[in-house]
């Protein structure tokens, strides 16, 4: 049995979006949905207690009877759980996403310039957890899944296994086009070696690049036959072309280098700008993690 999506809410709108979007993916891949609330009360983000701590409990068992039925609105078949813990958010929702095929949270942000901003909690789960993490964002039509492309950000195909299997089963999902993306850039030359520079070694790059693309989706490709792959090799650095082309995606798709440390993942420049700045929801999945 294939464990469930967590989704994390707050009772922002943030949240809500994250809840709509988690209860579309379980129904494509056939989940149920948890839904958790953890907050430690005398730390509750937009409330000032006054009251006893059973007056905190009736607020945070609110917030998740109204995720509920929201979900049960949204789509009456997919199975859902609720259960509030009264524990810092971060370190709840890293203890949840062992037992969780991915955690799924909001980007907190509010009009045009605020929805660049990332909420503490989206970016420490994220940047921790050994397990993946998908967190809501971007515009209308990403969320809304429209484009009919999942985009994966191609890295180095020996340690990248569990992004790109995560994408093909999100492309096979959704019945969609698996684009794969692959930046490259040749590196510069003295005045000597402008003849060698002219000559072609942009172009022995830009093939390197292709070649890592083909190895990274091989084994995945021939699994699933149905996903068609477009593979595409862009000049230029990997966090601005990932970003420009996520507005044309419904997912972007990221692996995330780990470290043997409590500190959990560490997250490169690429991972930061697309978690902040991307058109579209962004799953973080971490190197080496087994899915499925």
């Amino acid at each position: 049995m294939e464990l469930p999506l967590v989704v994390g809410v707050d009772g922002t709108d943030a949240a809500l979006r994250a809840l709509d979007w988690a209860v579309d993916a379980a129904a494509r891949h056939g989940l149920p949905l948890r839904v958790v609330h953890a907050s430690r009360w005398e730390r509750y983000e937009g409330v000032a207690p006054e009251g006893p701590a059973d007056a905190e409990q009736v607020i945070a068992d609110g917030i998740v009877a109204t995720a509920a039925e929201r979900a049960a609105r949204r789509n009456p078949e997919v199975e859902v759980t609720v259960q509030v813990l009264a524990d810092d958010p971060v370190d709840a929702l890293l203890r949840e996403a062992p037992y969780a095929t991915a955690v799924v949270l909001g980007s907190k942000g509010h009009g045009e310039f605020a929805d660049l901003l990332l909420g503490s909690v989206s970016l420490s789960v994220a940047a921790r957890a050994h397990h993946p993490v998908v967190v809501v964002r971007g515009d209308r039509a990403g969320l809304e899944g429209t484009h009919g492309r999942v985009l994966l950000g191609v890295g180095d195909p020996a340690k990248g296994a569990a992004a790109v299997r995560f994408a093909f089963r999100e492309a096979e999902a959704r019945g969609c086009v698996l684009d794969a993306v692959r930046a490259w850039h040749a590196p510069g030359y003295g005045p000597a070696d402008r003849a060698e520079r002219v000559a072609g070694p942009p172009h022995h790059y830009e093939q390197q690049a292709s070649e890592l693309i083909d190895a990274a989706v091989a084994e995945e490709a021939a699994a699933h036959p149905a996903v068609h792959v477009r593979r595409t090799t862009v000049a230029g650095p990997p966090h601005r072309v990932l970003v420009r082309r996520s507005a044309a995606a419904d997912l972007l798709v990221l692996g995330a280098r780990r470290r043997h440390t409590h500190f959990g993942l560490q997250l490169g420049r690429t991972g930061h700008a697309a978690l902040h700045h991307a058109a579209c929801p962004v799953a973080v999945v971490p190197r080496g993690e087994q899915l499925g």
